[in-house]
């Protein structure tokens, strides 16, 4: 699944957001406000573990950490943390206090950060 280039710069900017006014956005807000071709998860998905990558690359805070499932754990998807599991951020369980805690972390690490503009 690739994402065009304008979905992706909106992409960046839409995390950028959330970031500055220190907010979590959802899979389906992202969906609806990108509007992404089908297969638009899947699309967000690789986006979304692709930008974990860059930003793992870069020793940088994981901006995908900001969006989660509007199920009642508020946490990302399980292939968020299987992602950040072969990045080698996270160990463990993707759906326990672990999972929790660690994204908890990692997201007040991403509200402090300053990301350099992407071009």
């Amino acid at each position: 699944m690739r994402i065009s280039r304008p979905h992706w710069q909106a992409l960046l900017s839409e995390l950028e957001s959330a970031r500055r006014q220190r907010h979590l956005v959802t899979y389906r807000a992202l969906l609806e406000r990108l509007q992404l071709p089908a297969p638009a998860m899947q699309t967000l998905a690789a986006a979304l573990e692709h930008l974990a990558a860059l930003d793992a690359q870069a020793e940088r805070p994981l901006r995908s950490a900001l969006v989660i499932s509007q199920s009642a754990s508020r946490l990302p998807r399980t292939g968020f943390f299987e992602c950040v599991a072969r990045l080698g951020r996270f160990a463990g369980p993707a759906d326990g206090p672990a999972a929790a805690s660690w994204h908890a972390g990692e997201v007040a690490r991403v509200f402090e950060f300053i990301y350099p503009e992407i071009s």
